[in-house]
């Protein structure tokens, strides 16, 4: 039998269920639980588009053999069980909305209508603007019966009307509008009685309806909407990387169904027209509510005048080592820096390239990029550094999921600067978060690096919790200009033998080795009688190598704080776990970073980088970890995961959905 595994899609909806809370939460700001509503609509929009694909065919599967799946934590009511915990979470999704952030946005003076009429003040106003704005964007299609007619766009919003012809009153026909997602989904309608009231556009459309129809009676309308397979096999590209990836983004919006998504009153006629309509296959069919991607809500629009409805603003902290230099990379030269995001400034990340593509005597710079800022001031200053003749070096990874094409973008004007473009390896992407200068001082080369838990994006180092690392020493950076050698020879890493990270936690080299090395020593110490005591935080844990190490450590005595923000496969409160705790923490920003701390008899190694722990990370990309050397940065990555570990209100114990499931 295999060791203990909890199902990754089970647990990465426990993930989103917990997003789902925070908007229930009642000492949340009101905006910001809205908020929470949106990214959890994102969310399930993604998995639907990215894991219901797996789901699907794992099924298909086990019901030829079902063995099969014994070892990977999955049968042949996983599909079932996935699309009733959905099922459960949009039920309450409803609740929470209706019954809680409604009422209190109409506390606040606000009416947000929802599954009510436009009173008549507002169907004169909303009348002009369906005439003169929404009516250029409509594109009415009449269905006939003949399947495939229309092509539905992935997660596009539509009404399925059903109209009864006047000269006909026996018969019924079917038509499709679009709701254009081209204009804001929200419109603010005048204030009545001091009360601010905002429509969907969908509301908009459906009470104008009769207009598209002359001729006809609207009997009713349904939303629609169509998730379509996202998860495309990019991983064998050949020939032209750009033009192939661009292929693969043209395909992916016409990819298979996963979600035909649709209003859980339409009638069952129209719902089995439909479906024949656009081949969608029963287990596809799932009911939701009269309001699709609500993800939307993300941009309601906040009346003026409205108090304490978002988190306060928080202006980043300088780091005082950094501020009180005018030259960082003379700085980094002597001593190593930590910054800390979204808490501190990100303007030393900018600082740092852009003092590179200005010093004289920066001869050469080198970076990975796995998602580019959409208006990034990091690619802006790389592309002026090799304008000033500087050797500039790039990895571009194209196959960076939903951010390809503004990778694309970025890396055609770099390399129309001048800038060397390294693209994807075959089989595997690079999710390192890399970067080095070199420095020419005619007797000397310098060496600075730049290591992090998350991506060089200026854009989410405003919400993402990360750490970045700024360091000089030599061991670390001769072992980076390694890596750099290996990314331009796009050969597989068997073929270099000559390549021994000692000081970096190299995937595809010595990652994995390495971090089961350290365990073992912990399980050493504990067998010993020494303290023995692990804490790692990472975003996704499911590399079942991994968890088997964890489970063996837990058994032989070792402490284990886990923090792992969304996919868990450890099954907590079992024999093998009975030393390990396992947290979640969801709080107003999103947990990134990766720290891995390792007791060593008092005396602690720790680690950051780019690396999860899962399949994908450790055996199919490319990602580096960095040893923090300096006593006092060490500190401060423990001090901020002992905060999280006492968290009394975010860091949420997991919970074992599995012994329940097995019992």
């Amino acid at each position: 039998m295999g060791i203990p595994l909890y199902n990754r899609d089970l647990s990465w909806l426990s993930f989103n269920y917990r997003v789902l809370q925070m908007a229930a939460d009642q000492q949340v700001p009101l905006y910001e639980r809205i908020k929470f509503l949106s990214i959890f609509s994102s969310n399930l929009d993604e998995f639907f588009r990215v894991r219901m694909p797996a789901v699907l065919t794992i099924n298909k599967v086990l019901e030829q053999d079902p063995a099969a799946g014994e070892n990977e934590s999955i049968s042949s009511s996983t599909l079932s069980e996935v699309l009733q915990e959905i099922n459960r979470q949009q039920q309450e999704y409803g609740q929470i909305f209706t019954g809680s952030v409604l009422p209190d946005l109409l506390a606040r003076g606000v009416q947000l209508y929802y599954n009510q009429p436009l009173t008549a003040t507002h169907q004169a106003f909303t009348k002009n603007y369906f005439l003169s704005t929404i009516l250029a964007y409509l594109q009415p299609v009449w269905l006939n019966g003949k399947p495939k007619k229309l092509f539905l766009e992935n997660n596009a919003l539509y009404f399925a009307v059903t109209l009864i012809p006047g000269n006909r009153p026996e018969s019924q026909e079917y038509a499709i509008v679009n709701i254009p997602a081209s204009l804001p989904r929200f419109l603010q309608l005048p204030s009545i009685d001091g009360v601010h009231y905002i429509a969907f556009l969908d509301d908009i459309i459906r009470t104008h309806l009769a207009y598209i129809f002359p001729g006809y009676t609207v009997e009713n309308c349904h939303s629609i909407k169509l998730t379509r397979n996202a998860e495309m096999d990019m991983d064998e590209v050949k020939g032209d990387i750009l033009e192939e990836v661009e292929t693969f983004i043209r395909k992916r919006e016409l990819g298979v169904p996963t979600r035909f998504l649709y209003d859980a009153t339409t009638p069952l006629s129209l719902l089995h027209f439909l479906a024949g309509q656009f081949d969608i296959r029963d287990d596809e069919l799932v009911p939701g509510g009269r309001y699709h991607n609500l993800k939307d809500l993300a941009d309601l629009p906040a009346p003026a005048g409205l108090t304490e409805i978002s988190y306060p603003r928080v202006t980043p902290a300088e780091n005082k080592t950094a501020a009180a230099t005018d030259r960082l990379l003379d700085l980094v030269l002597q001593q190593d820096l930590l910054v800390h995001l979204p808490y501190q400034r990100y303007d030393y990340v900018l600082r740092f390239f852009s003092e590179a593509a200005l010093d004289p005597d920066v001869a050469e710079i080198y970076v990975t990029l796995y998602r580019i800022a959409s208006g990034s001031q990091i690619a802006q200053a790389l592309i002026s550094a090799a304008q000033n003749g500087k050797k500039v070096t790039v990895f571009v990874e194209l196959k960076a999921r939903f951010d390809e094409a503004n990778n694309i973008r970025w890396a055609k004007k770099m390399k129309d600067a001048g800038v060397k473009l390294i693209y994807s390896i075959p089989g595997m992407k690079v999710h390192a978060k890399t970067a080095l200068v070199k420095r020419n001082r005619g007797y000397q080369w310098d060496y600075c690096g730049l290591i992090a838990t998350g991506n060089f994006n200026e854009s989410t180092a405003r919400f993402y919790t990360d750490h970045v690392l700024f360091t000089s020493h030599t061991g670390i950076t001769r072992e980076m200009e390694l890596l750099f050698l290996y990314l331009q020879s796009r050969e597989q890493p068997l073929a270099y033998d000559f390549l021994r990270f000692e000081h970096l936690l190299v995937a595809q080299f010595n990652m994995t080795e390495r971090f089961t090395s350290l365990i073992d020593r912990e399980i050493i110490h504990a067998r010993e009688g020494k303290p023995a005591h692990i804490i790692i935080k990472i975003n996704n844990l499911q590399e079942r190598g991994m968890i088997s190490k964890l489970y063996e450590a837990s058994e032989a005595g070792v402490q284990i704080n886990l923090v792992v923000r969304s996919i868990n496969c450890l099954v907590p409160d079992i024999p093998e776990s009975r030393n390990i705790r396992i947290i979640r923490i969801v709080d107003r920003y999103l947990e990134h970073a990766r720290i891995f701390i390792f007791h060593n008899n008092n005396q602690e190694e720790v680690y950051m980088g780019s690396a999860d722990w899962m399949n994908r990370n450790l055996h199919r990309r490319i990602e580096v970890c960095v040893p923090v050397y300096d006593a006092a940065l060490q500190q401060q990555l423990k001090d901020i995961v002992q905060l999280q570990l006492k968290d009394p209100r975010h860091a949420q114990e997991a919970i074992s959905a599995y012994v329940q499931n097995i019992m």
